[in-house]
């Protein structure tokens, strides 16, 4: 089964103790794109300027990913510059320049309508709603969203909430979503919004998924080194996303399986800048870490 995916598309500065890059290619988008095509068909949907490569299209294309819907309009390409310190848990923005992207509004073709699997990547509630409002009958809707949106748009993400079947956040995401320092408090209250499972981002510490009967929780992959921390958590939804739609089925086992491979993918992308990890990485490296994942919770 495919999925569909509905993001950012952008040019990335970034800076980290171990380097920097300048305007390298990334956006939610393109992370979360790159993870999934290793199990299913990906079917995107952003918007780009002119100065958009035709190289980065060529990419797309060659990894299989649909970009019918990737809009490429007058102006310039969103641009994020950010900064990493030695904690590596967050980045201090820089500078923003939304550009063609502040005017984005989502059209989804009519070959993408049908699509099961929907991830409503970090963009203005408002758009996440008007996006699921054109699609017919998803099978599962997963749905991230940011401090930002929280802050700003809380009454609108609260209505998105109610349309989604999976949210997907970080643990200071949820804390501030709820006013709950507890997050398994926190977990219960999202839930009874809406989605039927909240799955908790947390860094090194790993990550936690919720359901109304249970809590699954794993470790962070063991990395000496994190070189671009940038995507993780895109790379990490789109692991995720990917296998639920490539098993076709959704249970308990096989979300638990997705938030590992979901992790296998985000530890790979952070051995690198950018999205070269991603575009590098081989199916089978995945599957030898996916069972190193397994050694590592067994006892």
């Amino acid at each position: 089964m495919s999925v569909l995916v509905v993001g950012s598309v952008a040019f990335d500065s970034v800076e980290t103790p171990l380097g920097r890059v300048n305007e390298v290619l990334g956006g939610s988008a393109s992370y979360f794109s790159l993870a999934a095509r290793f199990f299913t068909l990906v079917q995107m949907v952003a918007v780009v300027g002119e100065d958009f490569p035709e190289e980065n299209l060529d990419m797309f294309r060659k990894f299989n990913i649909n970009i019918q819907g990737l809009q490429r309009v007058e102006g310039k390409t969103f641009r994020w510059q950010g900064k990493y310190g030695t904690a590596l848990n967050e980045a201090k923005t820089l500078n923003t320049e939304l550009n063609v992207f502040e005017n984005f509004r989502p059209e989804i073709p009519d070959s993408y309508q049908n699509t099961d699997f929907v991830f409503l990547g970090n963009i203005d509630p408002l758009l996440q709603k008007q996006v699921v409002a054109q699609m017919k009958s998803p099978k599962l809707v997963i749905c991230d969203t940011m401090n930002y949106w929280i802050e700003s748009r809380l009454p609108e993400l609260r209505e998105v909430l109610k349309l989604v079947d999976i949210l997907i956040i970080n643990d200071g995401e949820a804390r501030m979503l709820t006013d709950e320092h507890n997050l398994n408090v926190a977990a219960k209250k999202i839930i009874e919004w809406g989605p039927r499972v909240l799955v908790v981002k947390k860094g090194e510490y790993g990550v936690s998924m919720y359901d109304s009967k249970s809590i699954f929780s794993a470790p962070a992959y063991p990395l000496c080194a994190v070189l671009d921390p940038t995507g993780a958590g895109d790379s990490f939804a789109g692991g995720f996303v990917g296998f639920l739609a490539k098993s076709g089925e959704i249970n308990n086992q096989t979300l638990r399986r997705a938030v590992i491979y979901g992790s296998v993918l985000a530890s790979f992308n952070v051995e690198e800048f950018s999205l070269n990890r991603l575009i590098s990485l081989k199916y089978s490296e995945i599957e030898e870490r996916f069972l190193q994942f397994k050694q590592l919770t067994e006892f």
